[in-house]
């Protein structure tokens, strides 16, 4: 479990115990989502860098340190990836934002590829990658994969919920990409999805099912 961040403020787990239910609508869901989201932005830019910029207070002016968020790129694996970064982007609204389009083969459980755009300049920016799920890892990986094409200067792994199944598969893969998860739950059943979870994160986010 090594490079895994868990983020257990006591906010993030009570608003993650909410979501659990299934009895959660998706507006709610949506909401908790978001705010969740907005927490764990926090403890995934705290390392980022920062520069000195000279600014006029009331009193006098002064240098202030500042983040350039348009070196950060946001990116969303489709289509659940969009509920986190909604919420991220609250809190660094100048980052600048990917996504990749990824779907899972029922039978099979691999990730294939539909959508790829990112910025230019990839060389030049740190990446956070967002998806809800770290299930089989398997779209995760193929995500990072894809990223790494563009050589960006560092990447993150955000999510919400993952299993060691999927931590054992991105680790195998990407081990030099650090993770964030609110939890780390049991185990995945024999349709991949984790347990005891939150059923499908995308279907809860826009009420498809």
């Amino acid at each position: 479990m090594s490079n895994v961040h868990l983020v257990d403020h006591p906010l993030v787990q009570h608003k993650l115990t909410l979501m659990r239910r299934k009895e959660a609508s998706t507006n709610s869901f949506r909401r908790l989502l978001n705010e969740i989201s907005m927490l764990m932005a926090y403890e995934v830019t705290r390392d980022m860098a920062m520069q000195d910029i000279e600014i006029e207070t009331p009193l006098e002016t002064m240098n202030a340190k500042v983040i350039d968020g348009k070196k950060v790129v946001l990116v969303s694996i489709l289509r659940a990836g969009t509920g986190i970064l909604d919420g991220m982007l609250s809190v660094v609204p100048g980052a600048r934002v990917g996504h990749i389009g990824l779907y899972r083969d029922p039978k099979t459980l691999t990730a294939v590829e539909y959508y790829f755009k990112m910025p230019g300049e990839m060389g030049e920016r740190d990446c956070i990658v967002v998806d809800p799920m770290l299930a089989t890892g398997n779209s995760a990986v193929a995500a990072v994969e894809r990223l790494k094409e563009l050589n960006p200067k560092s990447i993150k792994f955000v999510c919400l919920l993952t299993c060691p199944e999927g931590i054992r598969n991105m680790q195998a893969a990407h081990p030099d990409v650090p993770i964030y998860t609110a939890a780390i739950d049991r185990e995945l059943n024999s349709h991949g999805y984790i347990l005891p979870g939150l059923g499908d994160a995308g279907d809860r986010i826009f009420g498809t099912k």
